[in-house]
């Protein structure tokens, strides 16, 4: 064989476990939003697909803040904040399966094996992804999804664009930081949806059940979810790519809506601003903050996102307005986030970057509150499937009362993440 017969062999040994308009779990997925609708596979035969992704991280990071004591029934300050130093983080770990069903039909299905919530073994979600409807034998419907991409499952709601770039818990590849936004919208949802896409533009519909699980109890409650999406993402040059788009997430009812609190993986940043008495699996989400508009809410996002030539921007414009069951008034908060990355070396191998993240708005009860983060670090990708990276993060609490463990919070330090995606 010769070397060109060599190099189209390992080729296509490369690309034998790539699917039809499907995102790779490696270096190749970083910056893919929606699965575009170039078919660039062939379909031969039913194929299953198994793949993974794993992450651990070591931890070197204080906290402190000015709460006043507050003792509970067994006179524990319930305001005093837990002793933490320099250690591991428990593994985290994905099992993606990916199943060519049918020419342009594709099921997909992740399960955590091991989360910062729950160690056990648990299903995050499953949908099937049709971009072609070969069963229905019918040049006109082979023409509509040309353009057209229809999903249905329990599956991860296509809110923003900041879900396409966070940690999902093993699964942190796509994310340049070791944590995600303070504010973090992600869940998921039971329904159906509908992505248009056409020469750069974009147009997405959605509608869920609303809640992260299915139910059939308090139907005077529970209310649907709509999402919807618009946006233009163009290569404009060699050079230069611009992606700018706008999404809605609106519910007017729910038993318990999870729009900020539906990752049941956890946070990376361990124990922070918890007390005593808090477990790594039980306070799960430390560092984040949950406005908890758990009956009703409706968010807007606009979110730009530029590369030029080794530079890209990605930009997060939000606001949500809503309320739980046992307030009369709606809430309003804000977050605003500017993440900076510079890539290089070959094949981009290495990349540094910086975030700044703030979210401020009305608690129950009135006060108004700010947090704001910096996180600054980079990366190394030792292969396409290994990935090496270090972070310094600084985060601070501000009106929060003086009852409120947040009062006068702070915390600070160091983090190196080690991640696997195949």
């Amino acid at each position: 064989m010769g070397i060109a017969g060599l190099l189209s062999a390992q080729l296509l040994a490369q690309n034998s476990r790539d699917l039809q308009f499907w995102r790779p779990y490696d270096q190749r997925g970083i910056n893919v939003f929606e699965t575009g609708k170039a078919d660039t596979v062939s379909f031969d035969e039913l194929k299953v697909r198994i793949g993974g992704a794993f992450a651990q991280q070591f931890q070197s990071i204080s906290h402190s803040n000015d709460a006043t004591v507050v003792p509970n029934a067994n006179g524990i300050n319930v305001n005093q904040l837990v002793d933490i130093g320099p250690g591991f983080n428990l593994a985290t770990a994905n099992l993606n399966i990916d199943v060519a069903l049918a020419d342009g039909i594709r099921l997909n299905l992740v399960t955590y094996l091991s989360s910062r919530h729950h160690p056990e073994t648990w299903v995050k979600g499953g949908y099937l992804q049709m971009d072609k409807v070969p069963f229905l034998k019918s040049d006109f419907f082979d023409q509509v999804m040309e353009k057209v991409t229809l999903k249905v499952g329990h599956m991860e709601i296509n809110y923003g664009d900041a879900h396409f770039r966070r940690s999902d818990n093993g699964n942190a590849f796509y994310n340049p930081f070791i944590g995600n936004y303070v504010m973090d919208a992600f869940t998921t949802e039971i329904g159906g949806e509908v992505i248009f896409q056409d020469n750069g533009f974009l147009l997405v519909g959605s509608m869920t059940g609303g809640e992260i699980q299915g139910g059939v109890t308090n139907p005077d409650v529970r209310k649907p979810s709509f999402i919807g999406k618009i946006g233009y993402d163009t290569q404009m040059s060699d050079d230069l790519r611009v992606r700018l788009t706008g999404s809605i997430y609106t519910t007017s009812g729910s038993v318990n809506n999870t729009l900020w609190s539906g990752d049941r993986a956890g946070s990376r940043y361990y124990l922070v601003m918890e007390n005593t008495l808090a477990s790594t699996s039980a306070q799960f989400t430390s560092g984040r903050f949950n406005p908890g508009m758990r009956s009703n809410v409706t968010a807007m996002v606009l979110n730009p996102f530029i590369i030029y030539k080794n530079f890209e921007l990605f930009g997060t414009i939000e606001r949500t307005r809503g309320k739980a069951a046992n307030e009369s008034v709606n809430r309003s908060w804000n977050q605003i986030g500017l993440d900076a990355v510079y890539r290089f070396g070959v094949a981009e191998k290495f990349y540094l970057a910086g975030r700044y993240n703030e979210v401020g708005g009305t608690l129950p009860g009135g006060l108004d509150a700010n947090i704001n983060r910096v996180q600054l670090g980079g990366g190394w990708f030792v292969t396409k499937n290994i990935l090496a990276k270090l972070e310094y993060v600084s985060q601070n609490y501000d009106g929060f009362s003086a009852t409120d463990i947040r009062h006068g919070g702070q915390f600070n330090g160091l983090m190196i993440e080690g991640v696997i995606g195949f």
